[in-house]
């Protein structure tokens, strides 16, 4: 790669990164699910208007829209506002690797090579390691959410590799306009529009600013420029760099939001990172294809670029996230 492409995916790699923190602090300002719609619409807006027409079949843009968009993200913002910390956050989500391989196995038959499968579960050993850390500091069921929002990330890649978009950009536009009323009437069941209305009266600069960042920098700016480098350069060579996210997203944390980082953490971290690094580094030939006909692994780039869960947390009540005891409903991340 160019040097000046090197700088991009790494820049990619920041935003991403720190787009964590800025989740954090956002869900101080609005409720997870209706912080999620207003992500999408903006990111939505007014681009749709200007990427064409969609360039891949309406099915595909649906189901990764409803996927990624409402399932991964709603699980993802309902995690760390039930108290998931945004360093955890960002690491803990690279698992979708692993769910990547396999949900391309029982979709696709791709079937990993030795090398892949050793890293899964490296990675799969990192994830054991994060939950202890949690389960002494945290809720699991928050983590046990950001496990479902990899989950979901990783139906999403498969999804978007039958659909094979020639255009990242184009896409990831359409697919955002899918779950922007998913999500409303998720938010305005769960959340209820009082406290809908309540967020949107007090929106301020700040709060503009951060929907602003995760719909525009990290969504527009973010999958658009990832996409310029896989369309120049092999898979194998972009994807390692999408590793650097949980790097970025664990130091803006501690910067930032003064995050402690345990050692049983840096173990997680140090596991599920490089375990996800030997699946991303194996070579194209390790992956045998179950049939003829079925063309090579998955590539775990990661994409935004979201099914609700049965039941959401409490409103907040702390700029620690802890659930209050009233019970009107919230929808996913």
């Amino acid at each position: 790669m160019r040097p000046a492409h090197i700088c991009l995916a790494v820049l990619v790699a920041a935003v991403w990164g720190v787009n964590f923190v800025v989740i954090e602090v956002g869900l101080d300002h609005f409720p997870p699910l209706l912080f999620s719609a207003l992500r999408f619409l903006v990111a939505a807006l007014p681009a749709v208007f200007f990427v064409g027409r969609p360039k891949v079949a309406w099915k595909w843009i649906v189901g990764v829209g409803l996927v990624l968009g409402v399932a991964k993200f709603g699980l993802l913002f309902i995690g760390m506002d039930a108290g998931m910390p945004a360093g955890l956050s960002s690491l803990v989500l690279q698992v979708q690797a692993v769910f990547t391989g396999f949900f391309a196995f029982l979709a696709l038959g791709e079937r990993p090579g030795g090398v892949r499968v050793a890293g899964m579960v490296i990675a799969l050993g990192g994830i054991a390691v994060a939950a202890v850390d949690e389960g002494e500091t945290g809720p699991l069921t928050a983590f046990a959410l950001l496990m479902g929002a990899a989950a979901c990330w990783g139906v999403s890649n498969v999804l978007t590799r039958k659909a094979s978009p020639p255009d990242s950009l184009n896409f990831m536009v359409w697919v955002s306009t899918v779950p922007v009323l998913p999500l409303l009437a998720l938010s305005l069941l769960f959340e209820g529009p009082s406290r809908d209305l309540a967020a949107l009266r007090s929106l301020d600069w700040q709060g503009a600013g951060i929907i602003v960042y995760v719909a525009w920098v990290t969504t527009v700016f973010g999958f658009g420029a990832w996409g310029y480098l896989l369309r120049r350069h092999p898979a194998s060579t972009v994807a390692p760099f999408s590793l650097l996210v949980p790097v970025f997203g664990m130091s803006s944390a501690a910067l930032v939001l003064d995050e402690s980082v345990s050692g049983l953490r840096w173990c997680a971290a140090a596991l599920l990172v490089g375990g996800v690094a030997l699946a991303s580094f194996a070579k194209a030939s390790a992956s045998v294809p179950l049939t003829p006909s079925r063309s090579p692994a998955v590539t775990t780039v990661p994409v935004p670029a979201p099914a609700a869960p049965a039941t959401a947390p409490h409103p907040r009540t702390t700029a620690s996230r802890t659930p209050s005891t009233a019970t009107p409903p919230s929808p996913p991340r």
